[in-house]
């Protein structure tokens, strides 16, 4: 199955999940490393990348 790199970066592209609630956030990169984020659910700043499967 041939992955089609559009839809690879709509789904994975500055997607991050936080760490306690596991919400969907995206976000730049750059901000996230900053600590400028934060979660919208638990209003945490700890975040990591959406996993590939």
């Amino acid at each position: 199955m041939a992955k089609i790199p559009e839809a690879q970066n709509r789904l994975f592209k500055n997607v991050f999940v936080c760490k306690k609630c596991h919400a969907k956030i995206r976000a730049d990169p750059q901000k996230i490393l900053k600590g400028k984020v934060r979660c919208r659910k638990c209003k945490k700043g700890a975040f990591r990348t959406l996993k590939k499967k």
